[in-house]
């Protein structure tokens, strides 16, 4: 099947490149623990993320990884996980996980933050910690920065922006880090090619940062994802060269998608695209049924009724879609 239902990069790696991983990987020490701090790769992260001075990382398998250390560093009778709705699903699953209450904050009707909405809640609630997807996942909506900046300011706790999407996006807040005592930035290196790794990563104050890395299972990086990492890292132009090809294709299949009577879809600055068509359900499995894989959203939250979310594939993967789902709705017609 076309698989575009995960957030995955197409395109695999240049053949120079992945034959110098081969020999990498050849003379990996797998019999022996990783290094347990990984301070090679965490130097790759700091020069390639321009982490502001004093800016300390923490590794974890995956995001997921990382959010369920955060909750559990805060979590106790009472605490508050906040977020926005609709938004990533792991920030509701991991405060059930750890014993902490979540409330979610609706987004505007055009999936926009709501500013007043989130400070009250702040204000009520008080939240141990909040989480804020930039862009949202899985609107793919960039929230604005200002609002944003006032929620930091006014959080009680911790606030996690959580950047999954940064190589597609226009901003970070990753040069703001330093201004703020209570702002960590997390990002996961999957959706810029390299989810078969599991790597995430935390930014933020050593003061935050070394309590965290009690809480982190020791050697939870391996030997193979440090040592094809950092070297991924060193190629860093590489992979953001494939990210910038999926930026222009993104600009193509949101126009194919425009173009198709009966469809509405929301801007998006991640590698997908989600929108809005009557029938969805029966569209996505129309699509199935034609050898493409989407995800459906519809049903997973009221504001995202009659919601398909499609991964921005390759041109060829993205025209069988198009196609696709064009047959579809014509004999659902």
């Amino acid at each position: 099947m076309v698989k575009l239902d995960a957030m995955e990069n197409p395109y695999l790696l240049p053949q120079d490149l992945r034959d110098e991983i081969a020999r990498l990987v050849a003379d990996a020490a797998i019999n022996r623990y990783p290094d347990a701090g990984a301070q090679q790769l965490k130097e790759d992260i700091r020069r390639v993320s321009k982490l502001p001075p004093g800016m300390d990382v923490l590794l974890g398998n995956g995001s997921d990884e990382i959010i369920q250390l955060l909750a559990l560093a805060v979590a106790k009778p009472g605490a508050v996980l906040l977020s926005v709705e609709p938004s990533f699903v792991m920030y509701r699953m991991i405060a059930s996980f750890v014993g902490m209450r979540y409330v979610g904050v609706p987004l505007d009707e055009d999936f926009s933050l709501d500013p007043k909405a989130m400070l009250d809640a702040i204000r009520r609630e008080q939240p141990a910690l909040v989480f804020l997807a930039y862009p949202n996942n899985p609107t793919g909506n960039l929230f604005d920065a200002a609002a944003i900046k006032r929620i930091i300011a006014a959080a009680p706790g911790l606030v996690v922006v959580d950047e999954a999407y940064y190589a597609f996006a226009r901003d970070s807040f990753i040069p703001h880090l330093a201004k703020y005592d209570n702002l960590l930035v997390m990002r996961t290196f999957s959706k810029l090619g390299m989810a078969g790794l599991r790597l995430g990563f935390l930014a933020g104050p050593a003061a935050w940062l070394s309590q965290l890395e009690k809480l982190r299972l020791p050697y939870n990086v391996g030997v193979l994802p440090q040592l094809v990492a950092a070297r991924l890292l060193q190629h860093h132009d590489v992979l953001l060269a494939q990210a910038e090809r999926i930026k222009q294709e993104r600009a193509r299949l949101l126009a194919a998608l425009n173009a198709i009577v009966g469809i509405r879809t929301y801007s998006s600055e991640a590698n997908f695209i989600l929108f809005r068509v009557a029938k969805a359900t029966q569209i996505f499995e129309g699509l199935k049924q034609r050898g493409v894989l989407i995800k459906s959203l519809s049903g997973g939250h009221p504001a995202l009724a009659d919601c398909l979310r499609v991964t921005v594939g390759s041109p060829e993967e993205d025209a069988r879609f198009i196609a696709a789902l064009q047959d579809t709705i014509n004999q659902l017609a």
